[in-house]
């Protein structure tokens, strides 16, 4: 067994590890608004449920060279966001979304998807995913770093609608076949849905 002390490796290599190590990561991919009205479009890797009562989910966004990226500051200026869960279908044109685009630039409309009016939030979403859901931000805190620079900001946000793609939800539960949701492992590598198998828990 390879024993690593992770303060003494560079923050790739501690990324590497990370992500290479924990595996799969659902994807959510997040819209937002800036001041100007742009829509801005990007998936991260760095999410996941943090309570059902009430419905709230995380997420992670790095920083990039010490700055807040669009969505960061989007969220924090008027604490709304969609995220939508990423599929076989739309898995490409969310991929187009992570490029380096200037923030007066809608990576919706690069990416060729089509913005649909939320219920409750002023933050559109994109009809191409099965499963969007509006929220709110409950709570952010800038985390990691050196010296007075955060790393990143994590978000825990409520959700306060979900929307449904019909034929997903039988029964009160998500078809997991139907949805296709696909997920990131290291590098340029996804996953889809591969053998699944159940185990009951114990009595």
């Amino acid at each position: 067994m390879l024993s690593i002390n992770p303060s003494s490796l560079a923050e790739k290599d501690n990324y590497k590890i990370l992500t290479g190590s924990i595996i799969p990561r659902p994807i959510a991919f997040i819209t937002s608004l800036s001041e100007e009205g742009v829509l801005n479009g990007a998936p991260f890797s760095y999410f996941n449920i943090v309570s059902s009562n009430p419905p709230l989910i995380s997420v992670s966004i790095q920083r990039k060279d010490g700055n807040r990226k669009d969505t960061s500051r989007n969220i924090i200026r008027n604490g709304e966001l969609v995220v939508h869960i990423t599929d076989e279908t739309n898995v490409e044109k969310i991929n187009v979304t992570s490029g380096n685009f200037p923030s007066s630039e809608s990576e919706i409309e690069i990416a060729d998807l089509t913005p649909i009016e939320s219920v409750k939030i002023s933050v559109p979403g994109i009809k191409e995913a099965k499963i969007r859901m509006e929220c709110i931000v409950e709570k952010y805190l800038e985390l990691g770093g050196h010296d007075e620079a955060p790393a990143c900001e994590l978000f825990i946000c409520r959700v306060v609608q979900y929307h449904l793609q019909k034929d997903l939800y039988e029964k009160g539960r998500i078809n997991q076949e139907k949805l296709g949701a696909v997920s990131r492992l290291a590098g340029h590598d996804y996953a889809k849905i591969g053998e699944v198998f159940s185990i009951k828990r114990p009595k």
